[in-house]
């Protein structure tokens, strides 16, 4: 019994097996049904050549870097990464310890000097390879030494893909172009494309293992990150970024101030791009003021239902320098009356400050006093509830002047022009301008050379009591700011307007083509620094120096700020910066190029679409178009 029963135990054990190999084999074929993560991003098929890859219906190929210049530039690299084409870039850094390299160097250095040694004996010229050499490697040591630097050994890899193989010896050559300009070489890993695929997809595996030694410096200049998208969801467009042709999407307020400054030469397109600006940020909300010297805003204005104010002595156009804000704020309705008075006092020295006489001293405090006295006869005083009674103007200042002790009848005099002089009557009355357009510009192209600055001051000063009053986002653009900042006391308020714009949701804009006499002044850096943004469109040569020195350019920047055509500059917003294109639609061109030919040819196209519009009309009357072509 005991060994039939063994034997049937064994039977059982028989088919079980055989029941859990048949189980086995059913879910291994369940198995090779179902779609696993690796199915789905697997390509269909993989085929390796020497010299390329095929990968689905993409061609691949891998190049690896070999050479090097002996000095690499930050950023060298950001012209591969931001390239217009499909790439898969890696980067392997392997850390040496320093010892191991120290010792190396010394042999280096050892075998490099016997070597000049024995060229010195046998009479040869001297090598200036050698001896950059043998200065290279004693630097590093140097730096090795003392802890500054450290050593690593550099792989760099390219993977290119395109559709055709035509399509991947063009990218190669593209790519091995630009690599080649700053004196980098590279090569098709030839008979290696399947490691070198590898290599470049996210395994974080070398398997081309063809490395270069740098030290800490060169490693930090490849730095990958070095992209430069200025594209947000949210602004107006600036232009094209011609580092990867992508937007320049920004909005202004969304820096930590609004303010930009626009250095040009005449004819650069400076008034093209921030025309542009006005025009892309009105659909967006915001107000925009213009102060326009030279008449070149006054067709944008019509065209977009704004308001042109005309400033000029024969105009009936009036603004009162004395007008106080009726800010909501206490603090700052506290505060207008002292910080008006400062205005004024700054004002009134421009004004007088023509005939080449300095203040003393005295005149100084007498003029002070003078301006409160005015203020008080009106009744206005520090009260901000005495603040709504109709302000003084400059004839009552005159007045008060002409009746006080001290220097006051003398200062009487040289104010006389803007009241009975030749100058009366534009800043002597009453304001009759009201600020409320979704475009306002003020045109001061008809004033007196003499007169401009003083007319910009007192604007400005209007418009920025309005802005204190009504807060809304606003954008103000001066042009032609080189004027204001000829003068102590303008150059101040115009700074003071920078410093503070940002509170009342003011986004400044200084335009200027004088960039010498502007960054001259400590006020003109000052508003420089105060301004999140900057546009450099080309500039003169002896502009170019100034502008690398006060913006960090680099040796390209340099070279190129004087090169670039007409519409293309370089923008920094906040700590970015990229090579910007400045472009416009056909509506658009039409509405703010100040171009002569194509101001002419805009003419001549209207002269001669009215020219056809009357000789249908002729047509119509005599007869001899029908019912449906009329339509």
């Amino acid at each position: 019994m005991g060994i039939f029963g063994g034997k049937k135990q064994d039977a059982i054990d028989i088919a079980a097996q055989q029941r859990a190999q048949e189980q086995a084999e059913i879910e291994q074929e369940f198995l090779k049904g179902v779609r696993t993560l690796r199915d789905l991003i697997a390509p269909s098929s993989l085929e390796i050549n020497s010299s390329y890859f095929r990968l689905g219906n993409k061609y691949g190929r891998t190049l690896y870097v070999y050479g090097y210049p002996r000095q690499l530039y930050t950023g060298w690299l950001s012209s591969i990464i931001n390239a217009d084409e499909v790439l898969d870039i890696a980067m392997f850094i392997y850390p040496v310890e320093s010892e191991v390299v120290m010792k190396n160097l010394r042999r280096k250095v050892t075998q490099l000097e016997a070597s000049q040694s024995i060229n010195s004996e046998k009479g040869k010229v001297r090598d200036p390879s050698l001896e950059a050499a043998i200065s290279d490697a004693e630097e590093l040591r140097d730096q090795l030494q003392l802890g500054a630097e450290r050593f690593f050994r550099y792989g760099l890899y390219i993977t290119l893909y395109a559709d055709s193989l035509d399509e991947m010896d063009f990218m190669q050559h593209k790519i091995e172009s630009t690599l080649g300009q700053q004196l980098v070489f590279s090569k098709v890993a030839s008979s290696q494309q399947e490691q070198g695929v590898q290599s470049t997809s996210p395994q974080l595996a070398d398997q081309l293992q063809i490395r270069h030694n740098m030290n800490t410096g060169a490693i930090s200049t490849s730095f990958p990150f070095t992209s430069a998208d200025l594209t947000q969801e949210k602004g107006v467009l600036y232009g094209i970024n011609m580092h990867n042709n992508g937007l320049v999407i920004f909005d202004r307020f969304s820096l930590e101030n609004a303010n930009m400054v626009v250095f040009a030469k005449s004819g650069a397109g400076k008034s093209f791009a921030v025309k542009l600006e006005a025009i892309r940020s009105m659909m967006t909300g915001t107000e925009v003021i213009i102060i326009d010297p030279e008449n070149e805003y006054q067709k944008l204005s019509e065209a977009v239902g704004g308001s042109y104010v005309q400033m000029s002595l024969n105009s009936d156009i009036r603004i009162n320098p004395f007008d106080l804000p009726r800010v909501i704020d206490e603090e700052d309705a506290a505060d207008s009356l002292r910080a008006n008075l400062i205005t004024l006092h700054g004002l009134i020295k421009l004004m007088i400050s023509n005939q080449a006489v300095p203040l003393t001293p005295n005149q100084e405090a007498d003029l002070d006093q003078a301006l409160i006295d005015t203020y008080a006869r009106v009744g206005i005083t520090s009260d901000p509830l005495t603040h709504q009674s109709t302000p003084p103007t400059i004839n009552d200042l005159y007045d008060t002047l002409l009746h006080m002790g001290g220097s006051g009848p003398e200062l009487a005099q040289r104010l006389r022009k803007y009241t009975t002089g030749t100058f009366a009557g534009i800043f002597s009355q009453q304001s009759n301008v009201d600020i409320n357009n979704n475009m306002v510009v003020f045109n001061i192209q008809t004033l007196e050379d003499e007169l401009r600055p003083t007319a910009m001051y007192i604007i400005l000063n209007h418009i920025w009591n309005k802005t204190r009053t009504d807060r809304k986002k606003r954008m103000l653009i001066v042009d032609e700011a080189w004027q204001l900042m000829k003068y102590e006391d303008s150059a101040n308020f115009i700074f003071s307007l920078a410093k503070r714009a940002r509170k009342y949701y003011l986004g400044l804009t200084t335009i200027t083509q004088d960039v010498e006499d502007f960054m001259a002044s400590k006020m003109g850096r000052a508003i420089v620094a105060n301004a999140s943004m900057q546009l450099l469109l080309k500039q003169s040569s002896s502009a170019v120096d100034v502008l690398a020195d006060v913006f960090k350019l680099t040796e390209e920047e340099r070279k190129r700020l004087s090169n670039f055509p007409v519409g293309q500059g370089l923008f920094f917003a906040g700590q970015n910066h990229v090579h910007i294109q400045v472009v416009a639609s056909p509506t658009e061109q039409t509405l703010v190029t100040t171009n002569p030919q194509a101001a002419l040819d805009a003419q001549k196209a209207a002269e001669l679409a009215n020219q056809a519009v009357e000789n249908k009309e002729v047509d119509i009357r005599k007869g001899y178009l029908s019912e449906g072509e009329i339509k």
